[in-house]
């Protein structure tokens, strides 16, 4: 067709153009008309085929052969797929700035957990990680050694001991730990209306021998948020909504892979069927009643009191990267 022949735009198509739509000449792409179930995913791959970025191309194009095998496999219908798409369209709807319903929804069908194993290979004597779940927060405050994460009445004292240790056992001293959890009521803050700041978490520093200190409350096993599509789903299903209660642990140092992990209270009803699979056995914990005067006077506090004492050992970059490389060419050589 000559440039005369050609049709000017129409002034939808024009106002999409100004806007920034992007604008490629359909002379130069593939015929993906008259598709079948047989050909469809082959079209949509074909004319994908102009990225540039290769690493996006290669992770659209296997979603899409996922879906469209899916959609084959289960001979899906027009009606399930429309359930599909407004359960998708009411998750994204319930997201906020403070809860993430799509982050919650990865976590209860077990994606979060599968990407955390996958990106975080370790040496086997590293801390493992675990899900970061859908209430961690950038606003947490600094506290001083042997401080509170949280304010007066939020639930049990419990003295958290942590040592963050290299995979040689030395000590990492200045290493950055983060920490949150919820309170005696199972309530992370943000889910209290009307927040100020935050509350049950906080940041501090190691020590030059690896240790940090500082007062948290006794975790209590909670519920994930079930007022959404994610909890219509799992009432769906037949499963449950409760976590165990566990102690979020984030430690980040210079030179090694940032841990983001939890720690989980032994003997929790839940621990076995967490909502969002982030137990793993290495990191079933216990609490001690320290009845020792002494050691109650250390800490100002009165006899029995409430510690949790754990090691927490980092791989180093070099270490993790050795161990993804392995990992990597395991999968290539299947």
């Amino acid at each position: 067709m000559s440039a005369a022949q050609r049709k000017a735009p129409s002034k939808a198509v024009q106002l999409a153009i100004d806007a920034g739509a992007p604008t490629i000449d359909p002379s130069t792409l593939p015929d993906v008309t008259d598709i079948s179930p047989e050909t469809v995913t082959e079209s949509v791959i074909a004319i994908n085929s102009q990225c540039k970025n290769e690493r996006q191309k290669f992770l659209i194009n296997n979603l899409v052969r996922h879906l469209h095998d899916y959609a084959r496999e289960t001979n899906l219908t027009t009606e399930e797929w429309m359930t599909a798409i407004q359960f998708l369209t009411a998750t994204g709807q319930k997201c906020s700035s403070i809860r993430q319903e799509f982050i919650l929804l990865s976590d209860v069908l077990g994606v979060s957990a599968l990407v955390d194993s996958i990106n975080h290979a370790r040496p086997p004597n590293a801390t493992e990680n675990t899900v970061l779940g859908p209430f961690f927060t950038e606003d947490a405050n600094d506290i001083d050694q042997q401080g509170s994460i949280a304010s007066e009445g939020k639930g049990d004292p419990l003295l958290v001991t942590l040592r963050v240790l290299d995979t040689q056992g030395r000590p990492v001293p200045g290493a950055r730990v983060e920490t949150w959890e919820t309170d005696a009521e199972g309530f992370y803050d943000t889910q209290y209306e009307g927040r100020t700041g935050p509350d049950c978490r906080g940041r501090l520093k190691t020590q030059e021998d690896g240790v940090c200190e500082f007062w948290a409350v006794v975790p209590v096993a909670y519920p994930i948020p079930s007022d959404g599509p994610v909890g219509s789903l799992l009432r769906s299903l037949h499963r449950h909504v409760f976590r165990p209660a566990h102690l979020h642990i984030m430690v980040d140092a210079d030179r090694f892979e940032t841990l983001t992990t939890a720690l989980y209270l032994e003997g929790d009803e839940y621990i076995k069927s967490d909502a969002v699979f982030g137990v793993k056995r290495s990191l079933i914990c216990k609490i001690d009643r320290v009845a020792d005067e002494a050691e109650a006077k250390k800490h100002a506090k009165s006899t029995p009191f409430n510690q949790l004492k754990w090691d927490f050992v980092l791989a180093s970059k070099e270490e993790a990267d050795l161990v993804r490389a392995e990992k990597m060419e395991k999968m290539r050589l299947k």
